[in-house]
């Protein structure tokens, strides 16, 4: 997710509480490679040239047809790249490991890592661990037996972003820890379905909280969605708590949904790397992101996997 805070609301750090008993491996942040390299020819966002992200605009981007289709490209390349990370998702491999391949596969489709110098974030991918909120830094640390994780990427080729994001269990994952992943995809696809042209934005947030309330689990509204297309964020934000929002969908709105789900109530902060956010409380959360468009029917999933049905 990007924070879908837009990286801005965590600047102070919270004490946090004992670890002993935890029933997974707490996490804290370790070694970071070097930078990886993108080839000359590959397009870059402008941010990267700059080193500047433009002033966010209060007004929605609607997207023209020859857009959406670009759109339409860019979502399913960030689908195939994070399907071949997923596919190396193991006890004992490093998520450095995993930002070398979502690296390596992006450049071979000639398309960009979004994250990657992102107001000076480091690395091609987010890899967010157990206790690890959101934009945890890919480092040298083991997935361990019994992880729950969360990799979040985001693609731009052509022009245009494509975001996404799925949480996995690796080896045996307790109980609490398999429902928690369980509901947060269900929160982000029953919020899906609820998305069509003049359909009130808030029945995402309200979809959301009643789903995960009824499984005992707490929407964190910390973390927001956002609109995608040229800008990587842009309006319309993406309230994932229950809301009162008065905005409707319109055809050529194009945003993700990605609810934080956590295990109780929580306040995150930011590290002292300035980017991973940890829960206070040693909560686990969980992650599903889509980014979808609004056309004059409908609603598409555009980084939807192969097996991915939306009623």
């Amino acid at each position: 997710m990007y924070v879908k805070t837009f990286f801005n609301l965590f600047r102070s750090k919270s004490l946090k509480t004992s670890i002993d008993q935890l029933p997974y491996n707490y996490v804290t942040p370790a070694k970071v490679s070097p930078i990886r390299l993108v080839p000359k020819h590959i397009m870059r966002p402008d941010y990267v040239k700059s080193g500047l992200i433009p002033p966010a605009s209060r007004d929605v981007d609607f997207l023209e047809e020859k857009d959406m289709n670009s759109m339409r490209h860019v979502c399913r390349l960030a689908r195939q790249i994070l399907n071949v990370a997923a596919s190396e998702l193991k006890v004992g491999v490093t998520t450095d490991y995993i930002d070398e391949v979502i690296h390596e596969t992006c450049i071979s489709f000639n398309a960009y890592p979004s994250t990657l110098l992102y107001q000076e974030y480091p690395k091609s991918v987010c890899t967010s661990v157990n206790n690890v909120m959101c934009h945890g830094i890919p480092d040298s640390r083991q997935l361990q037996d019994g992880d729950i994780i969360n990799v979040d990427f985001t693609a731009f080729y052509n022009g245009f972003h494509g975001d996404l994001s799925e949480t996995y269990c690796i080896g045996n994952v307790d109980e609490t820890g398999r429902k928690l992943v369980d509901v947060a995809r269900k929160c982000r696809d029953e919020a899906i379905t609820k998305c069509g042209p003049h359909q009130l934005l808030s029945e995402i947030g309200n979809t959301i909280h009643k789903v995960a309330s009824k499984s005992g689990f707490v929407v964190s509204p910390s973390f927001l969605g956002h609109g995608i297309g040229r800008a990587f964020h842009c309006q319309p934000s993406i309230y994932h708590n229950a809301n009162e929002d008065v905005e409707v969908m319109k055809p050529g709105m194009s945003f993700t949904i990605e609810p934080v789900i956590v295990e109780g109530e929580d306040n995150p902060y930011i590290d002292d790397d300035q980017w991973t956010v940890m829960s206070k409380h040693n909560y686990r959360s969980a992650q599903f992101e889509h980014t979808v468009l609004i056309t004059d029917s409908s609603v598409e999933v555009l980084t939807r996997d192969v097996d991915e049905e939306f009623n």
